[in-house]
């Protein structure tokens, strides 16, 4: 069989991510027909069907889940080359490259930041940002060597430093019944307008957020997605409906008619976290994270001031 494309596995992991053509070709820069064509291309060589389409959407096949499980292992140790290599050609060139989401609390991001190392006075720190799951992918592919992320998802190929925990909040009007309270619960928005993190930007969270739904016994009217907190803002707004951020994000927008308040669902917690490659040793990404560790120990009991609810 003639060598694959890389830029076939590429289009055909992001459509696995997604199952939808228009939110791929979106991702990979295509248009709809170029995204399919590349798809067609790909299971014409390997002469099997990877994606069943219907006007429901798209769904992996069997074959199709095992060729994108490995895919997924190939380009990943692709990426890995080229960026180690890039790496050892510096030579003795002491860099950090760092990664953290726009979602993050700034504070801690500026705290990690401000790491010194007296062991390496020369130390440069590359910051990178990005969405949480593609920083997970950076980081084990060895284009960052730390990163902050949010609600990441558990991976052997790297380690988890949890930095902070909160609630999820609800941003909606201040007439909504739910803005009398202390705490909202999803109950509280049953049958209203949701305004979601779409799924490229924290596939984790949406999907947890949906399936608790789902559990409970809980469906919105309709839902809407966005990126960023100012486009949640509007949209609550426009359609009277309920975003779900994280508590930075619906603080920075909850005014003007909205406010915020704390989900009462234990099991949509938003997790801060450091991470590293699990086989990184390194002294310097071990002194470094050892350093951004007790700065934030230290000044979490008085120096960082806590958000109040808005109201």
């Amino acid at each position: 069989m003639s060598q694959i494309d890389f830029r076939l596995l590429q289009s055909a992991i992001v459509l696995a991510d997604e199952l939808n053509f228009s939110r791929a070709a979106s991702r990979l820069h295509l248009t709809q027909p170029g995204l399919t064509k590349q798809i067609q291309d790909l299971e014409s060589q390997l002469g099997v069907i990877l994606f069943e389409r219907s006007s429901q959407g798209v769904e992996l096949t069997e074959p199709g889940r095992v060729f994108i499980e490995h895919a997924k292992l190939a380009v990943f140790h692709l990426e890995r080359a080229v960026h180690l290599t890039r790496a050892a050609a510096k030579g003795a060139e002491v860099v950090v490259n760092f990664g953290s989401s726009p979602y993050i609390d700034p504070y801690i991001v500026s705290t990690v930041l401000s790491v010194r190392l007296p062991l390496f006075p020369t130390m440069r720190v590359h910051t990178h940002s990005h969405f949480s799951h593609e920083l997970m992918r950076q980081v084990s592919s060895g284009e960052l060597d730390i990163a902050i992320v949010a609600a990441g998802e558990e991976n052997s190929r790297l380690n988890f430093l949890e930095l902070e925990r909160h609630p999820l909040f609800a941003l909606m009007k201040t007439e909504h019944d739910a803005a009398r309270k202390r705490s909202a619960c999803l109950e509280d928005f049953d049958d209203r307008v949701w305004v979601l993190f779409g799924k490229h930007v924290h596939p984790t969270m949406h999907d947890l957020i949906l399936s608790r739904a789902e559990l409970l016994g809980v469906k919105p009217s309709e839902i809407h997605y966005f990126t960023t907190a100012e486009e949640a803002a509007y949209l609550v707004a426009k359609h009277e409906g309920i975003a779900f951020l994280n508590r930075t994000s619906a603080w920075r927008v909850a005014r003007n008619g909205l406010t915020m308040r704390p989900l009462d669902e234990p099991t949509l917690a938003v997790k801060t976290t450091l991470i590293t490659r699990a086989e990184d040793r390194t002294r310097l990404t071990s002194e470094y994270v050892r350093s951004a560790k007790r700065k934030l120990e230290r000044k979490s009991d008085g120096d960082q001031q806590r958000l109040p609810l808005a109201v």
